[in-house]
């Protein structure tokens, strides 16, 4: 059985009651939330003091915290995953930034995915005001680059976890990103 069906499987497991699964769960997740943690903080200043893996731990700490989630899959877990983690980054810069009045705001690109080239990077806590207004004209398009940006989604595995077609995402997706560029041109 791939890990894909063991964490299916073990996700339907906990649904049912068997926190005993979570254990097994976290080893069959660990590289891959590492790796998106990691991929988060390569972008983040050089005094950055939180690290990948305490990252991951947040992560996953707040996610076997949930007791109302009916996990679907592990597409689904990763973009809830995604979401968590955006909302662990945006705290921290927040906390950051309260410190330093201001000074402190990380950066991060727009484009996460391998196959967009960006130009510019922007302050997290802008990225997170500019998602939020985008949730309001759109929530969907929100999701999208949510899942994308901060959880590292594949075209194909953000359809999946939004039960939509890789074409609707791909559209989707350059509508996005097109409103973002608009909402965070400083020029407009």
């Amino acid at each position: 059985m791939s890990s894909e069906h063991d964490v299916t499987a073990l996700l339907h497991d906990w649904c049912h009651g068997n926190d005993a699964v979570k254990e097994r769960l976290f080893e069959l997740v660990y590289d891959a939330m590492r790796k998106m943690a990691r991929s988060h903080l390569r972008r983040e200043r050089a005094d950055h003091t939180l690290q990948p893996t305490a990252l991951v731990h947040e992560v996953y700490l707040r996610l076997v915290d949930q007791r109302e989630v009916d996990w679907q899959n592990r597409a689904h877990f990763f973009g809830v995953a995604a979401e968590v983690m955006r909302r662990i980054l945006v705290d921290h810069a927040r906390r950051h930034a309260a410190i330093k009045r201001g000074d402190g705001q990380r950066c991060v690109s727009i484009d996460e995915a391998k196959d967009v080239a960006a130009s510019d990077e922007i302050p997290i806590l802008v990225l997170d005001h500019a998602l939020g207004r985008l949730e309001r004209v759109d929530a969907a398009l929100a999701k999208i680059v949510e899942l994308r940006a901060f959880g590292g989604l594949t075209i194909d595995a953000a359809a999946h976890v939004l039960g939509v077609s890789p074409s609707t995402v791909k559209r989707d997706w350059r509508t996005a990103r097109a409103w973002l560029r608009r909402e965070l041109d400083p020029i407009s």
